[in-house]
């Protein structure tokens, strides 16, 4: 089975294309902007018709999507989320019209939650800011394609690698130089907001599962712990793993993003995606922490 994996270098493809490897009979074939990439593609710029000649030259059976922006500014994000899936899905038509497409979505597409109930697969989606808006652009792409498709909505990935663009991986670079000084002091933004964090290895094995399972499969599936955290309780877990003997001032610096203000609650319910892959999450947070803290990459 020949499997080319988009952003095979980012922090989900990476894990994505390790647990992929180790499938019996797999051929991953990694493709990005990454210098070095056996397959060169940029989906933020690529024209349909190049990006055909691509995938026709690797013979995919599946492409799992991996390729995404989570920051910078709107017109960034709108190139690689919502124009990238579009170009990719029009090159699949193409040249490998057979194909399965396992693409990452985000939760983020769901916008602001409701506390104490988690969100299914059908329920209205009204992101907050640019990137959960191009993320859903790139979804709605997908699902429409015609294509032998499926999204996997993803909870807020946490684990090893975890990149500084993120709280966790952030986070673990102020500790490690914070060391164990009892006068340190970490002054993070507001810590209230609840999301679900979901280990970067259970999504690696949602991705595995979603390129072998026998279609069709649905359309969107949730893939995160369903299970609602205080950001606080994530930075104080991580602190215990550095054993951090300094001060977390909450609210003192970092400022507050958009998301975290209007998006209080957050929490995704993965009934579906345990029916459709066999998925559930089998990675506690605190094994999570552990992993990211311990400075592992291997899924």
């Amino acid at each position: 089975m020949r499997i080319l994996v988009l952003g095979f270098t980012g922090y989900l493809g990476a894990h994505a294309a390790e647990r992929l490897r180790a499938l019996p009979g797999a051929l991953v074939l990694g493709a990005g902007r990454s210098p070095g990439a056996p397959y060169p593609v940029d989906l933020a710029s690529a024209r349909p018709e190049e990006l055909a000649e691509t995938l026709a030259s690797a013979a995919p059976d599946a492409v799992v999507n991996c390729a995404g922006a989570t920051g910078g500014d709107a017109v960034t994000l709108a190139e690689v989320n919502a124009r990238g899936p579009a170009v990719l899905c029009a090159a699949l038509r193409e040249a490998a019209p057979g194909a399965r497409l396992v693409h990452l979505g985000s939760a983020a597409e769901y916008g602001p939650g409701v506390r104490g109930a988690p969100v299914t697969e059908s329920a209205a989606t009204c992101p907050v800011g640019a990137y959960g808006a191009t993320k859903l652009a790139g979804t709605a792409v997908v699902i429409s394609s015609g294509l032998d498709a499926v999204v996997l909505r993803v909870g807020n990935p946490v684990g090893p690698g975890a990149p500084p663009a993120g709280l966790p991986g952030r986070l673990a670079g102020l500790l490690r130089g914070a060391g164990r000084d009892p006068d340190a002091v970490l002054r993070l933004g507001d810590l209230s907001a609840c999301r679900d964090f979901v280990d970067v290895r259970d999504v690696a094995r949602a991705a595995e599962l979603a390129v072998t399972a026998p279609g069709p499969l649905p359309r969107v599936l949730n893939i995160s712990a369903g299970r609602a955290v205080p950001v606080r309780e994530l930075v104080l877990g991580l602190a215990a793993q550095a054993g951090f003997r300094g001060r977390i001032e909450e609210g003192s610096g970092g400022g507050r993003s958009i998301r975290s203000s209007e998006v209080s609650w957050q929490c995704s319910d993965v009934t579906a995606a345990a029916q459709a892959l066999g998925w559930r999450p089998s990675h506690t947070l605190d094994e999570a922490l552990a992993a990211l803290w311990e400075g592992g990459s291997t899924p």
